[in-house]
Order: structure tokens, then C-alpha cells, then sequence
């Protein structure tokens, strides 16, 4: 008889009644269990409780009567109409390091978390030298269904106000691995993992596109959602059937060949790809409907996509580490679209699109129009002062022909040293500082041409009108300048850096220059008078966004590495020491932001990379709107002034000259080896428009102290009296290679 009445329980257990999928998720949230807790109690795979939730599978005995045991407890602890703890306030599972964590999303079937490494190599600083490996430190990357990490960083920086766009619930990126078990995994943001089904790179495309929910909204109105990234670790690449590197001839040409199996299985289900081919950095796509895109990017770290001078060995990270690492980028900056370089030049263009929806006609129709304010679809030609040797412009010159400053724009970031003076000599310290950001701040609030250039004779200088002017500073005397209304300041010409050209040397003679440049020659109370120019009426703040996006990026993620914005001097230098290896993970973002705006800066005169070019020749980056030599010399020529002006002041307020200045850093002989034994702060204030310390772009920060006997040592050591001593100040590291640059 008790056979029978076991099998009675068990036909009864069989049958056990269950709420509906989506109550029993709300039932587990509401209790704050995690996908995982109900697994382990159960006995049974993470998959298999986010698929009863999802409707996708049911129990069955005997995990469903325990199942239905602990909904029919909850049940009774959590009415229908109770109030479910919200997922961003709630108290984390574990004490959270500062992170960017993905916004709540709901979770998809097949989903799990797998434990992640604990560290990342230390990242390359800005100058790409490298520093001893980092500290170990735990990082928590298994994202918890119904807690979360503080609230101050519930919302990664460009996040919608709105929350999470349903289209994109499971972020804008995925890391694709292959696992011992013979499965394929998408490893996303917040610790998110997907079980991916596609047997092939085309069906891996179909998938992200059809179920991955991935991909990022667009940072503007008139602009494009984000495409999908997928990243494909080594054991992916294998299963797929491409390679796990490049041969030599590939590196070159940067893909590999048409002929590849891969390539011809996307022709066969009618993808494809862009004209880079399939490389490092390949886009996979099918012509847009309308409106629609159909596009997905990959990425392949050991094919060399990720550039160790500013991703460190962010390639060799486990999956789930780089899927944090490149969620909190693309979070915070972008989807990486490619290098840095090429990221912060499509972030210009994603914040400013060239067309938009035009109002309705008389039919009600709408059309693309020009978009004010953006540099428009079509490029443009440069000036011919403008334009890199080379250019088709200046095809008729002859061969070997050197330009003079009078035939050339030559706005360039400094590289000028000097000798130390006797006084200097006597100083125990050389101490760098670096300006924070410096061609972001130089961007800031900056006046560019947005069309194309017009050719004036004898204009007279217009300090609001972006172009460049052919004029003669020769006669500017900077032994004594304007350092305030009504304020001159008597100098020491020979210690001082000239800030009409990079090597801070006096001009000869007529030249041309930047806006910028002019606009401080007479801010310094001195009279320009241009001969010719080339202006652009048409003209804004086109760059404002593109900084105020990578400055909140900055900030926030200097923030979570405990430097924030509103320490005092004393603190900064404090905060700063060490940062980097509280979180190597979140450090490589920051050198891949500084990247991301030197680089985007750096791609306004992409110059030709091979392409069998030869000199007269157009190349490919001319095709883009976004070739504008212009803005580039803008931003250096305000960046360069912007470090004199500072240099100007500390020397009218101090005495104190710079020994060397190499683009954003400046050294100084110091009888201390911090920043505060040379600079001039007063109750805490730092003397006004001259250095000061803080995390802000524009402000500075502490680079690197040597004595002085090194400084001494190393130039007569390679019989360089003037050798930049900036290059080498932060960890007196001097090579053969450097002595010449």
C-alpha cells in the first residue's frame, strides 16, 4: 500500500500548481534572490531557473514540487500587490569596487554567470611607458539579478534618462567565447552570459541581431543607434574557422584573404563587408531598409585590435573581465567602432550627424536635410596653407621642395627645452607636471569653421573667426607682457618658450597661423596685422559635446577610482598616488578616453598609410567629411597657448621658468619633490589662471621628479645640452632610441 500512496505523491508532485513565468520571477526578486541562490537550492543549472521564468521550460519532479513549495512561501511573504524592492537600491551581494555596471535588465533564457579573473595587467600611461604589474585586486563581475552596487553607479555615464532601451536589454557589446563543454557563450555587461546557438559566423550574426538584443542608442536625435560588437576570443576564432593571428602578409594588408572560407559563407547568406575587408576590425552588413540597419562589428584582440599602448593587455582578460572593461567604455564614450583613434572621430559624428529629417512638405513627406551645426555629408577642400605635404593641392610644387612658415600652417603641440641656469643647477629637484586632458580643455568652448575656407587680402584679425592668418610676429617682444587688464609683467625672454611656434622658437618672419595663436598675441598687447587669410564664415562650436562627453567620462571614472573632483591640493596628490591599481580594470578606461581624444584629434589629417599612394595623390581619408586639418590646428594652436598663458603667469607671479615643455607637461627646478614646493597656493587657492592641481581637464597633476643630477647626467651623457627632460620625467627612463626624437 505505501508503494501506491508514493505514487500517488508523486503524480500529485508532478502536477504541482506554479504561478505564471512572470510572477515567478517577481516572487524571487521581491525575496532579493538571485538566479543563482534558487539554482544552488534546487540543484539544478542557473539556465534552468531563468528558463522556467522565462516560460521557456518547466520543471519537472522532483525539483518541481520543491520549486513549487518555495513560490507557494513567497507567495504568502509577497501579495500580488505588494511593492517589489527596487533592483538599483538594493543592497549588493558583495561589498562592490567601483564599477559601471549594466542597467537592470530582465533575464533572457539561457542566460548565466561564471566567475571571473581577479586582475588585469597595469595599463600604459599616456606616454605609452610601461609600469610595473599591478597590485591584485578583486573584481566582482557576476551580475546579481536583484541587487545591485551602490546607486551613484546604478547609471553609467550616457545612459538614457528613460532606462534601458528594451531593443538593446542586454547592453552594447558581447565578449564571444568557446567553452570546454563545447559551448558558445556571449559574455556581456554586468556579468550577463548567453548561451549562443550559431554554428557559423553568419548564423552569429543572425543571432545578435535577431535574439542578442544588443547594441546602443543613438547619442543624438538626428543620429543612428549603435551597431552590436561582438568580440571574439582565440577559442571562438577556432570553432568558427578563422585564425587565431595574422600571418605576416595579413598584418599588412590588414584582413584576410577574400578567398576565405568565412568570407564566402557571409556571401553565400548575403552579407557584406565594408572595404577594410575582414580584419581586426570587421563590419558585417546587409544593405539598410528604410530606416533599418542590419549591421554587426567584430572585434579580434589577437589579431591585434586593441592597441596595447592604450588597452594595455586588456586582449588577454577572460571574457567576462573584458566584457566589464569594454561595456564601461562604450557606456561612458562608445561603442568602440575601432581604434581610439577612429572611436573618438566616429563620437564626433554620432554626437553631430551631417543630415536630418526635414519638416513635413506639402505631401507630408519628409526628406534629409543638412543638419546646422555639423560638417555636413560632403567634404571639403582645405586651404592650401593647410594641407600636409603630400596633398593633391600641392602637386605642382616641386619634388624635394621645403615649405616655408610663410607657405604652411605649422601649429603643433611644444617640444622645447632649454639649459638649466646656475640658480637652477643648485636645486635639489626637477618635477613635472601634466596638464589633465589638455587637447580635451583645448576643445572646450573652441570656435571652428564648419565649411569651406574663403581666401581674404589684408583682412583685419577677427578674433571670433576660426581660419588661418598670414601674418609677421617677428616684432613681439615677450620680455614684457599683459598679464591682466591694465597689468604688464617684465620677463626673462631667454627662459621662456615663444608660443607662436612648437619649438619655442622667436619667428623670422611672416607665417602662418591659427585663430587661436593670433587671438594671444594680442590678448599679450600686441598689434597683428595679417596679410592674407583663409577664413570660414560658416563656423561653430562644433566640438563641445564630443568634450563634454569625454570629460563626464573621464570624471566619472577617475571618480570610481577615488580622485574626485573636490579634494584640495593636499588631497589630489594623495588620491593620485596609486589610483591605477585600485581597479586595473577601470585605469585602462582611463588611458583609453586620454586615447580616444588625442587619437580623434590626431584623425582631423589622417595622413596616407600605405594604399600604394605616392605624393600628389589623394588618399582615402580625403573622401571624409570629417578631414579637417583646420579644426586640428585649432585645437593644438589653443592647447599650445593655453600652456603658455599658465607658464606666463607663474613666471610673472614666481620668477620661476620651465627648463623643458614637451605638449602637456612642463618641468620645473623645485627645492622639493612635489608639485605644492613650486607652486603658488595661498590659504589653499591656487594663484589665479596659472597651474592648478585637480582632477579636472585643464587642471594639472603630479608627472614624475628626478634630481637634477639626473637631468644633468642624462644630457651629457648623450652630449644633448637642450635634450627634452619632460620625455623622460616620470620614470627617468632614457633610451638610445629617445635621445634623437
Amino acid at each position: 500500500m505505501s508503494e501506491l500512496f508514493d505514487a500517488v505523491d508523486a503524480l500529485i508532485a508532478s502536477r504541482s500548481p506554479l504561478p505564471p513565468p512572470v510572477e515567478r520571477k517577481r516572487l524571487r526578486q521581491a525575496h532579493g534572490l538571485t538566479l543563482d541562490e534558487v539554482a544552488a537550492a534546487l540543484q539544478v543549472r542557473r539556465a534552468t531557473v531563468s528558463g522556467w521564468e522565462a516560460g521557456k521550460t518547466e520543471p519537472r519532479p522532483p525539483e518541481r514540487d520543491a520549486y513549487a513549495r518555495m513560490l507557494k512561501q513567497l507567495a504568502q511573504l509577497y501579495p500580488a500587490n505588494a511593492p517589489v524592492p527596487s533592483e538599483d537600491t538594493a543592497v549588493p551581494e558583495t561589498p562592490a569596487v567601483p564599477a559601471v555596471p549594466a542597467p537592470s535588465v530582465a533575464e533572457p533564457a539561457k542566460a548565466r554567470t561564471e566567475p571571473t579573473a581577479d586582475r588585469i595587467p597595469e595599463p600604459v600611461s599616456e606616454d605609452t611607458a610601461l609600469r610595473p604589474a599591478a597590485v591584485p585586486h578583486p573584481v566582482a563581475t557576476t551580475r546579481p539579478t536583484s541587487r545591485r552596487p551602490p546607486a551613484r553607479n546604478a547609471a553609467p555615464v550616457g545612459s538614457p534618462a528613460g532606462g534601458v532601451d528594451a531593443r538593446f536589454e542586454n547592453g552594447p557589446l558581447a565578449v564571444i567565447d568557446f567553452d570546454a563543454d563545447g559551448q558558445v557563450l556571449a559574455y556581456c555587461v554586468g556579468g550577463l552570459v548567453l548561451d549562443v546557438p550559431a554554428k557559423s559566423i553568419p548564423a552569429l550574426v543572425e543571432w545578435t541581431l535577431s535574439e542578442g538584443r544588443l547594441g546602443q542608442p543613438k547619442l543624438s536625435g538626428p543620429g543612428k543607434d549603435g551597431d552590436p560588437l561582438l568580440v571574439l576570443t582565440e577559442a571562438a576564432l577556432e570553432h568558427y574557422g578563422l585564425p587565431v593571428t595574422l600571418t605576416k602578409e595579413e598584418r599588412l594588408t590588414g584582413r584576410i584573404p577574400e578567398g576565405h572560407k568565412v568570407i564566402k559563407q557571409l556571401a553565400r547568406a548575403n552579407w557584406q563587408l565594408t572595404k577594410r575587408g575582414f580584419g581586426p576590425w570587421a563590419r558585417i552588413y546587409r544593405p539598410a531598409q528604410g530606416s533599418e540597419r542590419s549591421c554587426v562589428q567584430l572585434c579580434i584582440p589577437s589579431w591585434d585590435a586593441l592597441d596595447t599602448r592604450h588597452w594595455a593587455n586588456t586582449g588577454q582578460l577572460p571574457p567576462a573581465d573584458l566584457a566589464r572593461l569594454l561595456g564601461t567604455y562604450a557606456a561612458r564614450v562608445m561603442t568602440p567602432r575601432g581604434s581610439t583613434a577612429v572611436t573618438g572621430l566616429e563620437l564626433m559624428t554620432a554626437l553631430h550627424p551631417p543630415t536630418r529629417a526635414s519638416e513635413p512638405d506639402a505631401t507630408g513627406r519628409r526628406h534629409s536635410e543638412h543638419n546646422p551645426g555639423s560638417l555636413g555629408k560632403d567634404p571639403v577642400d582645405c586651404a592650401p596653407c593647410e594641407a600636409p605635404d603630400g596633398h593633391p593641392l600641392l602637386a605642382d610644387l616641386p619634388r624635394f621642395h621645403q615649405r616655408t612658415p610663410a607657405e604652411v600652417l605649422g601649429e603643433e603641440a611644444y617640444d622645447w627645452a632649454r639649459p638649466l641656469t646656475d640658480a637652477e643647477c643648485l636645486r635639489p629637484h626637477l618635477v613635472g607636471i601634466d596638464v589633465n586632458m589638455a587637447f580635451a580643455a583645448g576643445a572646450n568652448g573652441l570656435t571652428v569653421g564648419l565649411g569651406a575656407p574663403t581666401r581674404v587680402k589684408n583682412p583685419v584679425f577677427d578674433a571670433k573667426l576660426p581660419g588661418a592668418w598670414l601674418v609677421d610676429l617677428s616684432h613681439i617682444d615677450l620680455s614684457r607682457v599683459k598679464v591682466a587688464k591694465d597689468t604688464w609683467a617684465d620677463l626673462d625672454v631667454t627662459l621662456l618658450p615663444s608660443p607662436f611656434t612648437p619649438k619655442g622658437e622667436r619667428p623670422q618672419g611672416p607665417a602662418w597661423y591659427a585663430t587661436p595663436t593670433l587671438a594671444y598675441a594680442v590678448e599679450l598687447g600686441y598689434d597683428v596685422t595679417p596679410v592674407e587669410a583663409w577664413v570660414r564664415y560658416d563656423n561653430g562650436r562644433y566640438l563641445d559635446g564630443w568634450y563634454n562627453r569625454l570629460r563626464d567620462a573621464y570624471l566619472a571614472t577617475m571618480a570610481d577610482l577615488g580622485v574626485g573632483a573636490d579634494l584640495s591640493p593636499e588631497e589630489f596628490l594623495a588620491a593620485m598616488d596609486g589610483y591605477r591599481q585600485r581597479d586595473p580594470q577601470l585605469a585602462v578606461v582611463v588611458s583609453a578616453v586620454k586615447a580616444t581624444v588625442k587619437g580623434g584629434i590626431g584623425k582631423l589629417r589622417e595622413r596616407p598609410r600605405g594604399e600604394g599612394w605616392k605624393p600628389g595623390q589623394p588618399w582615402r581619408a580625403l573622401a571624409r567629411p570629417t578631414w579637417r586639418p583646420d579644426i586640428r590646428a585649432a585645437v593644438i594652436s589653443r592647447t599650445r597657448i593655453n600652456m603658455h598663458r599658465k607658464i606666463v603667469k607663474h613666471a610673472a607671479f614666481t620668477g620661476q621658468y620651465p627648463v623643458a615643455v614637451l605638449s602637456d607637461c612642463a618641468v620645473y627646478a623645485s627645492d622639493g619633490p612635489s608639485p605644492l614646493d613650486f607652486l603658488p597656493y595661498r590659504d589653499g587657492k591656487p594663484l589665479p589662471g596659472g597651474f592648478k592641481l585637480g582632477v579636472n581637464p585643464g587642471l594639472v597633476k603630479w608627472e614624475g621628479t628626478q634630481s637634477v643630477l639626473w637631468g644633468e647626467g642624462v644630457r651629457e651623457q648623450f652630449a644633448a645640452p637642450e635634450l627634452n627632460l619632460a620625455r623622460y620625467i616620470k620614470d627617468g627612463t632614457v633610451t638610445d632610441v629617445d635621445k634623437g626624437e
